[in-house]
C-alpha cells in the first residue's frame, strides 16, 4: 500500500474528529485500487490506536496537536496491510512500514520493517 491522501475531518454520523487515509494497492495483482481507513479521535482508546498507526508510518509526535502541521510526512508512506471483512463491516489494519531499496539509501536492503524497534 502507498499513503496517497490524508485529512483530518469529521465523521458525518457523529461528528467525531477524525484523521481519514487513503491508500493505493501498490502490488501486482491489484495495482491502482484504493482501500480506505478512518481513525477515529473520540475516545482514549482510539487515540492510542491512532498513535500505533502513526508510529507504524515513522511519525511520533510530542504532541497530538501536532499532527495538522505533519500530515504531509505520511504521505507516499509505504505500508503492509491487512484487510479484514465480517458481513457489512470492513477494518484495515497496518501491518509494518516497507522502504523499498530505492528509498532506503545507504542502507542497501531491499525491505525494512520499522516495527523491529517498536519499544511495546
Amino acid at each position: 500500500m502507498n499513503v496517497k491522501r490524508v485529512e483530518l475531518t469529521r465523521s458525518k454520523t457523529s461528528d467525531t474528529p477524525m484523521l481519514k487515509w487513503t491508500l493505493e494497492i501498490i502490488a501486482p495483482s491489484c495495482q491502482g485500487r484504493i482501500l480506505f481507513r478512518n481513525n477515529m479521535i473520540g475516545s482514549p482508546e482510539n487515540i492510542k490506536w491512532l498513535k500505533t498507526d502513526l508510529h507504524t508510518c515513522g511519525l511520533d509526535l510530542a504532541k497530538l496537536s501536532d499532527l495538522p502541521a505533519n500530515l504531509t510526512r505520511l504521505l507516499d508512506v509505504k505500508l503492509e496491510v491487512t484487510k479484514r471483512t465480517r458481513g457489512e463491516n470492513e477494518n484495515v489494519y497496518f501491518n509494518r512500514r516497507i522502504v523499498l531499496a530505492k528509498d532506503a539509501g545507504q542502507q542497501g536492503r531491499s525491505l525494512i520493517d520499522s516495527n523491529l524497534d517498536v519499544p511495546f
